[in-house]
């Protein structure tokens, strides 16, 4: 085992999770991969491998609550303390709709995913960063947890109830040595499996629409976790009335 630090990417996709892959390993760490697809995870190791980055596969399935912390405990044993955790899931099923049409059966459906899991993440990881005086934890959401957008609810209210969980255990945790922060992204991510889906089911982009290139929100992340001088970003950042 090195003496390397570990990052664990939960929601190891095509887009943000294979840039924090590659940001984070370039700045030596090892990286966890989660996701559900192993055969996906595989082909991204060999290719972080091929760039001297030291990358392990660890398939599952993030809203199975009762094997998060098993799956935190692989990690450990195989890697060694977790030093960064980040929560970046999508899910195809993950459907945006009117408040007017919101019901509690459309929030079941969602609540696990979007904060359930991140809350019994954090509840996994942290006794060990606590112990150690260092550690981070980024939950990445989407830009209706800060801003009600009509016509799309649904996530929007369980991503704004796991940002407030958030804000409120860096504010108690900050000063053992934990950083507890949330990046929400107002943007198409390039490369992303959400952009792959519009793409294979012919759904046009708006020009209006902002794109954003996964390696900037990489660095967002790092930035995040290194300078911890913010708890809470919108990326990009919301235009002043």
């Amino acid at each position: 085992m090195t003496d390397k630090k570990t990052i664990a990417i939960f929601g190891a996709g095509s887009g943000l999770g294979a840039s924090l892959a590659e940001k984070f390993g370039r700045e030596g760490y090892k990286v966890a991969l989660v996701a559900r697809n192993a055969a996906t995870l595989d082909d991204r190791v060999a290719q972080l491998a091929k760039s001297g980055i030291e990358a392990v596969s660890f398939p599952a399935d993030l809203t199975s609550i009762e094997a998060l912390a098993p799956l935190v405990r692989s990690i450990e044993q195989r890697m060694g303390s977790i030093d960064v955790a980040v929560y970046a899931p999508f899910s195809r099923e993950s459907n945006f709709v009117p408040a007017a049409d919101l019901d509690a059966a459309k929030l079941q459906s969602l609540v696990t995913l979007f904060t359930f899991a991140p809350v019994e993440l954090v509840h996994a990881v942290l006794p060990n960063m606590v112990a150690r005086g260092d550690g981070a934890v980024v939950v990445v959401g989407g830009l209706s947890a800060v801003v009600p957008i009509p016509n799309m609810s649904g996530m929007g209210p369980l991503m704004a109830a796991t940002r407030n969980y958030m804000m409120t255990l860096n504010a108690e945790v900050a000063d053992k040595g934990v950083y507890a922060g949330t990046m929400h992204v107002g943007a198409l991510i390039n490369n992303s499996t959400g952009k792959r889906a519009m793409d294979d089911a012919g759904i046009p982009i708006s020009d209006s629409y902002p794109m954003i290139e996964p390696e900037e929100l990489a660095q967002v992340v790092w930035d995040l976790i290194t300078k911890r001088d913010q708890v809470d970003i919108v990326v990009p950042p919301l235009q002043q009335a």
